[in-house]
């Protein structure tokens, strides 16, 4: 595949690279663009960090590997039949789920750019394929007169998260599956829930699920000691009726949740006790349409919409539950599919990068002191909207 080349662009006269800029940004202010960066034969679908690396991929089945903080192109890769739907990163392997219902796990050298991405296993692998297709027991009906192995994913992967030597996936066909990492072996595969899994998250043993079915989900391991045996519901959180949920966050070691609807609203949830009990503390109508994507920096929150805006609240009192907006960015031509913050500290503030189906990336500084102002067309956005989330105790 021929990649176009990518363009840098900034929002003045002189291209220059993000940590270039940082000199001139102040230490309290205002969100501010930084650049677009242009390359995707398609709509930007998922982001995610490697190391110094930051990775975009498209519909169109492209990887672009970004080198920070500069953001020069480092490489390019991908491979697999459809779109790439997600991405996650864990030490030197890098895994992408795509449309065709397979993971990739591709191995990270730094070495020569050409060859920095080396794709080392599909998941399942045929050593599991093997292992299993003998035993009709290991066989689960997907749809009427149709059957596949339990460690096939029958629909769309549309997300991943890595942790504690484990990969999971999520898909349309509803079931969450559970992956080792040191031999790529399924281990589970759950029926999580009665609609599409849209998001999930994974924090210090949880993985959080979030679906169509307009619930977030809980789920732990249980059994062992440990803590090792299968995983199993901990807890659900409900949303609004007939309202998806798109995207999910976990913050305060687990006890705090956002989740993002298809209705443009922000919800959040807290945990009480050890009985499994979520209880709602905030709801906002954050978006004239769907939240899409939802991404935290320490006590940032910010969200992406199809309405092609991303809003930036900020958590009341250094870590309380509620949400107070303090902007709007405005500059994609479509809907913001994916968020990604980074741990690269410019001026006072961190980087932000978007991408959405107007098949661009774009990048953006945000204050850690930031200052709500008026921005262009920033009053027409937020008209309509409050200021302040309502909290429910």
């Amino acid at each position: 595949m021929v990649y176009p080349e990518p363009t840098i662009s900034t929002p003045t006269d002189d291209v220059r690279p993000p940590s270039d800029t940082a000199k001139d940004l102040p230490r309290r202010g205002t969100h501010r663009p930084l650049a677009v960066l242009s390359g995707h034969a398609g709509s930007v679908s998922c982001l995610a960090l490697c190391g110094e690396f930051l990775l975009s991929a498209s519909t169109a089945n492209d990887i672009i590997v970004w080198q920070q903080p500069d953001l020069r192109r480092f490489a390019a890769f991908g491979r697999g039949d459809g779109s790439v739907k997600a991405l996650a990163a864990a030490g030197n392997r890098v895994f992408t789920a795509h449309q065709d219902r397979r993971i990739r796990v591709w191995e990270v050298s730094r070495g020569r750019s050409e060859n920095a991405f080396r794709l080392i296993a599909t998941l399942p692998t045929k050593r599991d394929y093997l292992g299993r297709c003998l035993k009709q027991s290991n066989y689960v009906q997907t749809r009427r007169n149709h059957k596949k192995l339990w460690i096939e994913h029958a629909d769309s992967i549309s997300c991943l998260a890595v942790c504690g030597g484990l990969v999971y996936s999520g898909s349309w066909d509803k079931t969450l599956k559970v992956w080792r990492v040191s031999d790529l072996k399924c281990l589970e595969s759950i029926k999580a829930h009665d609609d599409a899994i849209n998001g999930l998250v994974a924090h210090k043993g949880d993985v959080f699920t979030a679906s169509a079915d307009g619930k977030i989900k809980v789920w732990g391991r249980g059994g062992g000691g440990g803590g090792g045996g299968a995983h199993c519901l901990k807890g659900v959180m409900e949303g609004h009726k007939e309202v998806s949920m798109n995207s999910v966050i976990v913050c305060e070691e687990g006890r705090l949740v956002y989740g993002g609807g298809s209705d443009g609203g922000l919800m959040g949830w807290r945990g009480e006790g050890m009985e499994g009990e979520w209880r709602v503390v905030c709801d906002v109508k954050a978006h004239k349409m769907a939240v899409l994507c939802v991404c935290l920096m320490g006590e940032f929150v910010c969200s992406g919409s199809a309405d092609r805006t991303i809003g930036i609240w900020k958590r009341e009192g250094g870590g309380g539950v509620g949400l107070v907006r303090l902007g709007s960015i405005n500059g994609h031509e479509g809907p913001v599919k994916c968020l990604q913050g980074s741990a690269y500290s410019v001026g006072g503030g961190f980087l932000l990068y978007s991408g959405g189906l107007d098949r661009s990336l774009r990048v953006w500084w945000v204050p850690k002191e930031y200052e709500p102002g008026k921005q262009e067309g920033e009053d027409q956005n937020l008209k309509g909207f409050s200021k302040k989330c309502v909290l429910l105790c």
